[in-house]
Order: structure tokens, then C-alpha cells, then sequence
């Protein structure tokens, strides 16, 4: 086994996925039905079998941390293989992580004493496919120090996501984050598109390594890989682009920030279509996750009329029950429970949550181990929503927390 070192950053609180970030850690957040978000990056780096792993966490890192050692215990320690859980520690100063680098910085010792030739740095909450090896092997025929993974997105949406120029040796000359106006640089792979940083570095790691102590002596630095770093790098190194090769092998190639509400519930919603642009069913790339001991899926009662248990267009975990209810295009984390004349359209349902009788749930998000009361209505009638104090979304998703309840329970009470 090559000695490679990858290092995922897993620390942040996901303030915009608040309110599902209350108790847990972003990479923690439940998605598609049976995972959590750090399960695409940990598969990834399985199936490109780079198998040293170090996981830095900070933000409510419990039920990570055990979904990580239930489900991620999969490697060698005789084969030098490891997933290896990072707390923060003060190694270096007495402060928490203070930023991505500053993250990574703390953790020098450790890097050090594996001694990579090549470290990748990875967030461990995008959603994608991808052959590492791929972009390693790039890496080195261009002598690169720092290796920046790129996607080719319409010049529209550059505003979202930090833009790299780059000349015709596919080297990056120039990097802007967020740009807000409307010409950010063409892509050196298609000028008519514009390539952004995907969060998915190599750095050679003697190079990453002075970078962080350079970081770490700058007074003004915010401590940020593509705040600081990177840009300080582009002058001072060789950094390159790699253009994304999606292993998904549809028509677009997929790769999803799920850093707020809509997106996440937008990224959902993607795998409830008859062809979804992520394939979860690929045998030679397979999702791994932690599976939880559940008996199948069960649906109950199929009478005329609207009694019948039901699921069209929805992905369904296994320990779902759908007892006499109708699910459309909706996704059903493991442990859900839908009762009688319930309808369920547009929706992501949290692992073990409870969709009383005769509620009707429309484009909205439900969070883990909610009991939805018999009666609700939610998501048919926007000012209601508001009015009930509900956390809607700039797109419109109602979003039901456990906090949110009694003002479910007011709600019925009206009705």
C-alpha cells in the first residue's frame, strides 16, 4: 500500500443547516436515506484506496464519532491501514481550530510522523464520486506542489464559489472567492465555462507543511485554506488544476455543497427521479455507510379509497413502516413511520421520526425523532407556516424540528 495520508476536515458547525446541526456535526447529517454526508468522501477514499485516513472534528462530534466507529471500522492496523479520529488538542497554541489550515496546522505531528510523500486534504461534507488516484497521478506529471480538484460550472453561478484562472499548462495563476460580478475567469479546460474549487486538494507535503507554518505566522490570516492559503501559494508555488472526471457516468457530472437548507433538500431530491444524476446503485463504486440492524421496509393496507400504504417515486429505508399512508417523491431515513391518511409528497423524513394520521406534509424537511401530531399541515399554505413560527427556507421549505412542536401542536389545535 502506498503511503498516502488524507486528512478530512470535519470540524464545522453547518450553521447554515441549522436547525438539523443543533446536536450533531455537518458530516453527521443524515442524507439519501441511509447515510451521512462524510460516508461520499470516506467511500471515496476507500475505493481509491487511500486507506490512512485522519478525521479532525471539533463541532458536537459524538454521534460522528460513533457512527464512525460503528460503521467505519473496516481497515488493517496490520496493514498500516487506519481511520483515525482527531479531536482538538492544543498541540500548538490554546485555542480550539480556528479555521481549516489552522485545523490541519495542530495536526502537523501527526502528518510528520507518517511522512507522505503527497497529503490530500478533503471536507467531509460534499456529496460526489471520485477517483483520487486519478487526481494524484495528475499531480505528479505536473510536478505540482499544491493540485486543486476544479468543475466546469456556467459563468452564472461562479458567485457561489471561489474561481480559479487558469493559463493553457493547466497551471492556476489566479483565484477569487465568491466573485460578485459578471465576469469571473473562463476555465482553462472550456472557455465557455468557469472552474471552481471543489474543496479537494494534494499538496506535496513538504510544501504543505511550510504553507501552514507561513499561515500560522500571518497575523491578519483568517486561517483558511481558500482565504489564505491557497492564495498565498498561487504566488509563491506551483499550483495546478485538475478538471474533475465524475465517476457517476451520467450527462452532467455531479458534484454537491450541500452547505444550506435548499441545497441539501435540492440534493435529496435528486435521487427520487426515475434516472437520478447520482447513482447509488454502482457496484464498482459502492456508498458505504453504517447500517443500523432494521427489518425490511413494510407497507400496510391496501384498501380503496385513501387508506392505502403506498410509496411512488421515494427512496424507503429499511425499517420504514407506511401503514396505511401515501408517500410521493420523498425520501425515508431508516425507522420512519407514516400512519393512515397521511399523505407525504416532496419530503425527507429523518431517521425514526412519526407522521401522525391524517397529516399532510408538503416540501418539507423533518428532523430526526419528531412525532409529527395527528392533523398537521404543513407546506400547502406558506403564510401559515410563517405565521406558525416554522423555519421556512428562502426557496420554501418548512423545515419541523423537535423545537418546532409546539407550535405544530398549536396549529392542530386551531384546526
Amino acid at each position: 500500500m502506498e503511503n498516502i495520508l488524507a486528512i478530512l476536515l470535519a470540524g464545522g458547525a453547518g450553521e447554515r443547516l441549522f436547525p438539523l446541526t443543533r446536536r450533531i456535526a455537518k458530516p453527521a447529517v443524515p442524507f439519501g436515506g441511509c447515510y451521512r454526508l462524510i460516508d461520499f468522501t470516506l467511500s471515496n477514499c476507500i475505493n481509491s484506496d487511500v486507506r490512512r485516513i485522519l478525521i479532525l472534528t471539533q463541532y458536537k462530534a459524538l454521534e460522528l464519532s460513533r457512527h464512525l466507529r460503528d460503521g467505519w471500522s473496516i481497515l488493517s492496523g496490520e496493514m498500516g491501514e487506519y481511520i483515525e479520529v482527531i479531536p482538538p488538542m492544543k498541540r500548538v497554541h490554546e485555542d480550539w481550530y480556528l479555521g481549516t489550515a489552522d485545523a490541519v496546522y495542530q495536526n502537523v505531528a501527526s502528518i510528520t510522523v507518517e511522512n507522505p510523500p503527497q497529503t490530500l486534504i478533503l471536507s467531509a461534507d460534499h456529496i460526489y464520486k471520485m477517483n483520487y488516484r486519478e487526481m494524484l497521478a495528475w499531480h505528479r506529471a505536473h510536478r505540482a506542489d499544491l493540485t486543486i480538484a476544479t468543475l466546469q460550472v456556467p459563468p452564472r453561478e461562479a458567485h457561489r464559489f471561489g474561481v480559479a484562472e487558469i493559463d493553457g499548462s493547466h497551471r492556476i495563476i489566479g483565484f477569487e472567492e465568491k466573485p460578485q460580478h459578471d465576469h469571473p475567469a473562463p476555465s482553462g479546460f472550456n472557455p465557455s465555462m468557469t472552474s471552481i474549487s471543489m474543496g479537494v486538494y494534494v499538496f506535496d507535503t513538504s510544501a504543505l507543511i511550510e504553507a501552514l507554518r507561513q499561515d500560522a505566522a500571518s497575523a491578519d490570516s483568517t486561517h483558511d485554506f481558500g482565504r489564505d492559503v491557497i492564495p498565498r501559494m498561487i504566488h509563491q508555488a506551483r499550483v495546478v488544476a485538475y478538471d474533475f472526471h465524475d465517476l457517476n457516468d451520467k450527462r452532467g457530472r455531479y458534484w454537491r455543497d450541500v452547505g444550506t437548507l435548499d441545497a441539501y433538500y435540492e440534493a435529496n431530491m435528486d435521487l427520487v427521479s426515475v434516472t437520478p444524476e447520482l447513482n447509488l446503485y454502482d457496484q464498482n463504486w459502492p456508498i458505504r455507510t453504517r447500517l443500523v440492524q432494521q427489518p425490511p421496509a413494510k407497507f400496510v393496507f391496501a384498501q380503496e379509497g385513501r387508506r392505502m400504504g403506498v410509496a411512488i417515486d421515494s427512496v424507503v429505508s429499511a425499517g420504514c413502516i407506511i401503514s396505511g399512508g401515501r408517500v410521493e417523491r420523498s425520501v425515508l431515513s431508516p425507522g420512519v413511520r407514516v400512519h393512515s391518511y397521511c399523505e407525504v409528497t416532496d419530503s425527507i423524513v429523518l431517521p425514526n421520526s412519526t407522521i401522525g394520521r391524517y397529516s399532510r406534509i408538503r416540501r418539507a424537511i423533518i428532523d430526526e425523532n419528531v412525532n409529527v401530531p395527528e392533523g398537521t399541515v404543513v407546506g400547502h399554505e406558506p403564510e401559515q407556516d410563517t405565521a406558525a413560527g416554522f423555519h421556512v427556507t428562502a426557496g420554501g421549505v418548512v423545515i419541523l424540528s423537535a423545537e418546532a412542536l409546539p407550535a405544530v401542536a398549536a396549529l392542530v389545535d386551531r384546526a
